[in-house]
């Protein structure tokens, strides 16, 4: 994609921020302990950082997500979720974009890339229902997010391989 098109960027980065708040609705199990829910925006994150860059990948993850939580009725979660999504689009577009878009293969280090920002994520909002409820009661919320964050990683992968070849 030529630097110059702006137009063409805009399209995608609006696509991708509508797909992580898609995925992150349409597919979310609740859970009662932590009042919040598991969900699969995380794979979309991903494959927008990889895909696209940590440019991208910052604005899908945290304004999707955050779109996600004020439309579900988790508005108190929104502005933690905005930065923890944020952050984790970023941390994988910065450790795994430039090596896929050469390599265009699922390598260790786009896995390590992945891991990483799904731990950010785990982390993230473990420090915010700290804040919010108290750190021993966001201790619930560390398993269902452990599971969110490898489940995304599992199904990034095959659409990663299935994109490889995809120029943008």
């Amino acid at each position: 994609m030529p630097k110059d098109n702006s137009l063409h960027l805009l399209v995608l980065v609006a696509l991708f921020t509508a797909l992580v708040a898609l995925a992150t609705m349409v597919i979310n199990v609740p859970m009662v302990a932590t009042q919040g829910f598991i969900n699969v925006g995380d794979t979309i994150i991903f494959l927008s950082a990889l895909l696209m860059g940590p440019r991208v990948g910052i604005i899908a993850g945290g304004l999707g997500s955050a779109l996600a939580d004020l439309l579900l009725g988790y508005a108190h979660w929104a502005p933690w979720t905005l930065v923890i999504k944020a952050v984790e689009g970023l941390i994988a577009g910065l450790i795994g974009h430039a090596v896929y878009r050469k390599e265009r293969q699922v390598g260790f280090r786009v896995i390590i890339a992945l891991v990483i920002s799904a731990l950010w994520m785990v982390v993230g909002y473990y420090l915010a229902g700290g804040v919010m409820v108290g750190f021993h009661t966001a201790l619930a919320s560390v398993p269902g997010n452990l599971l969110q964050g490898l489940g995304s990683v599992i199904l990034a992968l095959p659409l990663l391989h299935a994109f490889r070849n995809l120029r943008t």
